[in-house]
């Protein structure tokens, strides 16, 4: 199975693509959409619409795992994030693959195992069940990997394709 996780932002946009098969990790590819601040918020959510239909075209993936919002004390930082996130899904139904989104302490506890888990937590467990030489960067790919690794975990069960429906 080939995922496609993302973590989604309006200035960045995490992404990793990895090959879950017979429980070993294979990453095809991680990176991040960006977009410039002083770029209109129209503009920026039509780079990242394009960016992830781009990633989807390229790698084929079998699910697309997304990062749920959590709302912190900023809304409108919550609302910029929460409009970015609603373009990634677009992109993804667009092109019929099916996305799974899991919560912040879903993902920390699929991948460290503790859903109170710290960043760097995160970043050292991805880094090591990837096989990767160094952590990935920026931060925002580190955990869009996680949260492909989440769903490999979680997501790929008989049992959750069964509640999924």
């Amino acid at each position: 199975m080939i995922i496609l996780g993302i973590d989604p932002g309006l200035a960045i946009v995490g992404w990793g693509v990895i090959e879950y098969k017979n429980t070993k990790f294979r990453t095809l590819a991680y990176g991040s959409v960006q977009t410039p601040a002083n770029t209109r918020v129209e503009e920026r959510l039509k780079s990242i619409h394009e960016g992830i239909r781009q990633l989807i075209q390229t790698y084929h993936p079998d699910a697309v795992a997304v990062e749920e919002l959590f709302f912190n004390t900023n809304i409108t930082t919550g609302i910029r994030v929460a409009e970015a996130r609603g373009v990634i899904l677009l992109a993804a139904e667009q092109a019929g693959v099916p996305i799974y989104e899991y919560t912040p302490l879903q993902v920390k506890q699929a991948v460290v195992g503790y859903g109170r888990a710290v960043k760097k937590q995160v970043i050292t467990m991805v880094t090591m069940l990837l096989g990767l030489k160094e952590p990935p960067k920026p931060d925002d790919t580190a955990d869009a990997l996680a949260i492909a690794i989440c769903h490999a975990h979680s997501g790929c069960s008989r049992l959750a394709d069964y509640f999924n429906k």
